[in-house]
C-alpha cells in the first residue's frame, strides 16, 4: 500500500519536472527555438490554437524562426498572436511566411529573464512540496486507520521527504543551468 503511494510521487513529481523543464524552453536566452512560440495561443476560425498546429516552425539560422502556415489565410491571425505575446520580439510577413529575428539581448532584459525564470523554477518546488503534503497526509490516514504502524508511517514519510529533496535539487540544477545559458554573452 505505502509502495503503490511511493510510486505515485515519483510519477507526479516526474511530471512537476517536466513541468518546468517545459516552462524553461519557452523562456529566450538568445537562440532560436521553436519552444519559444509553445505558449502563444492563435485565435483561429473561432477556436484558440498552438502556433505549431497551424505551422510549421523552422530555425534556418541560430537567432531567426520561420514560421510558415499551412494554410495562408492564417498568416494575419499568427502575426497578430505574436506580436500581442510577452516575447517581444516584431514579425516580419513577406505573404508566404513569418520571420522572427532573435535581437540580442541587453543586460536589462537578462535580469528580467533571470527573475522570470527564477519564479517558475519556485512554482516547480511549489508544486513539489504540495505533492509531498498531499502524500504525508495520505500516510497519515493510512495509519490513523489502523492500516499501517506508526513507524511504518514514519518511514514512510522519510521517504517521501527524500525523494522531495532529491526533485528539488533537480529543479535548482535546471534553474542553475538555465541562469547560465541567459546570462551567457
Amino acid at each position: 500500500m505505502v509502495n503503490d503511494i511511493l510510486k505515485a510521487l515519483d510519477e507526479r513529481m516526474d511530471k512537476a519536472i517536466s513541468s518546468v523543464k517545459g516552462n524553461f524552453a519557452t523562456i529566450r536566452a538568445g537562440r532560436a527555438t521553436p519552444a519559444l512560440l509553445d505558449r502563444i495561443q492563435v485565435e483561429y476560425y473561432g477556436s484558440t490554437m498552438p502556433i505549431n498546429q497551424l505551422a510549421n516552425v523552422s530555425t534556418p539560422e541560430p537567432r531567426m524562426l520561420v514560421i510558415t502556415p499551412w494554410d495562408k489565410g492564417s498568416l494575419a491571425e499568427i502575426e497578430r498572436a505574436i506580436v500581442k505575446s510577452d516575447l517581444g520580439m516584431m514579425p516580419t510577413n513577406d505573404g508566404s511566411v513569418i520571420r522572427l529575428s532573435i535581437p540580442q539581448l541587453t543586460e536589462q532584459r537578462r535580469q528580467e529573464l533571470v527573475k522570470q525564470v527564477k519564479k517558475l523554477a519556485e512554482d516547480g518546488r511549489i508544486a513539489v512540496r504540495n505533492i509531498r503534503r498531499d502524500v504525508n497526509d495520505e500516510v497519515k490516514k493510512l495509519e490513523k486507520s489502523g492500516d499501517i504502524s506508526e513507524d511504518d508511517s514514519r518511514r514512510a514519510q522519510e521517504k517521501v521527504q527524500t525523494v522531495t529533496d532529491r526533485f528539488i535539487g533537480e529543479i535548482d540544477k535546471l534553474l542553475t543551468a538555465k541562469e547560465q545559458e541567459i546570462l551567457e554573452v
